[in-house]
This record gives structure tokens, C-alpha cells and sequence, in this order.
């Protein structure tokens, strides 16, 4: 019942409370990364959601467009602003993507949307992470977010499908925001956020 129904009620409702109450916070970061990141505070991309299919999600730009002399963007780290490393620390990016659950595409709390290059890498049992609306945070990202591998993250995206319930996305709600206070998981080691998923 709360998956097929109340879930969509409770995500709608709790998007549009929090977007009215983080719209000063949504204003003061729009502008900062539009000084930094020249005109660009917005970061957009295409993602797949439900059965795969694909939306445009929206976040904070945490990085530059610079480029190296062969006009390849340089590595994620060397484009990582001041403030954008501060955003993404502290979770700010995600904000945005409040408007994707209002929309439909996205749900507050279910496996966070990856690239669409990624789909014919999964495995049969990793396809099922595509089951449920794709979340702002999930399973996943309170048992490691990016630090853990990601055998181990689609283990966790599979675990959720197969037990949403409302006490569960409680639960993930409140162990986010401690993750995000104590900012673990942010990246893994040795990469700026996390490596390229390269199949099974």
C-alpha cells in the first residue's frame, strides 16, 4: 500500500515543505555558484528513473567547465570550486533535485539515479534497482554513500526495493541527516567523488 500509493503522497508533500523552507538557503547558493562558475549555477543531466526511463535531473554545479589545451574538461578534482567543494561536503547539490520529486521523477528517499551508460552493465539482479523511483538519498548512501564499492551499493539499491516501507524511509531520512553533519562517504578514495562504474 505505502509503496504503490502513500510513498508519492509523502514524497509530493515533503518536497514542496522543503523547498519553502530551504528557498533562502535554495537563493544564497544559486547565487554564489553563479559568481563561480560564470553565469552556470545549475548542473543538468540526463538520468534513468523508473523502468529506465530516462529525465533530465537537476543539481547545484559544484565544478567548472575548465579545460585542459586540448579542449578535454580536466580531471573532476582540478575543477572542484571553492564553494562547490562546500556544497557538495554538506549535501547542498542535492536540494535541486526536490523539483525532480515534485515532478515525478525522482522519489525523496530509493536508489540515487546513475549515468544512462551504465544500463546494459547491470546484472539481472542489479536491473532491479530501476524498479522504484531513483531517490535524492537512499540505502546505499547511509551505509557508505561513495566509499563503498559498487558491487556493494547495488547490493544495498536491491535491499531497499525488496523492503520499502514508511519506517524504512524514516529511518533513511534521519541516518542522512547525521551522514550529512558528520560528511562521511563524500568521495572515495583517491578520486574527487567516485570512479566510473565499468560493468560486473
Amino acid at each position: 500500500m505505502y509503496k504503490n500509493y502513500f510513498k508519492r503522497l509523502f514524497d509530493f508533500t515533503a518536497a514542496l515543505v522543503g523547498l519553502l523552507l530551504l528557498s533562502p538557503l535554495f537563493i544564497l547558493v544559486t547565487l554564489g555558484l553563479f559568481i563561480a562558475n560564470q553565469g552556470k549555477p545549475f548542473f543538468f543531466q540526463i538520468r534513468p528513473g523508473k523502468n529506465e526511463k530516462l529525465f533530465r535531473i537537476v543539481k547545484f554545479k559544484t565544478m567548472n567547465d575548465k579545460k585542459d589545451v586540448t579542449g578535454d574538461l580536466l580531471p573532476d578534482a582540478q575543477r572542484l570550486t571553492k564553494i562547490g567543494n562546500f556544497v557538495r561536503k554538506t549535501s547542498l547539490d542535492e536540494i535541486p533535485q526536490l523539483l525532480n520529486v515534485l515532478k515525478g521523477d525522482m522519489s525523496l528517499i530509493g536508489p540515487r539515479p546513475l549515468l544512462p551508460e551504465y544500463l546494459p552493465l547491470y546484472n539481472e539482479v542489479q536491473k532491479r534497482r530501476h524498479e522504484v523511483r531513483p531517490g535524492i538519498t537512499g540505502w546505499a548512501q547511509v551505509n557508505g554513500r561513495n566509499a563503498i564499492s559498487w558491487e556493494q551499493k547495488f547490493e544495498y539499491d536491491v535491499w531497499y526495493v525488496n523492503h520499502i516501507s514508511l519506517w524504512l524511509d524514516i529511518k533513511i531520512l534521519f541516518l542522512t541527516v547525521k551522514k550529512v553533519f558528520v560528511r562521511e562517504g563524500i568521495s572515495q578514495d583517491g578520486q574527487a567523488t567516485m570512479e566510473y562504474f565499468k560493468g560486473n
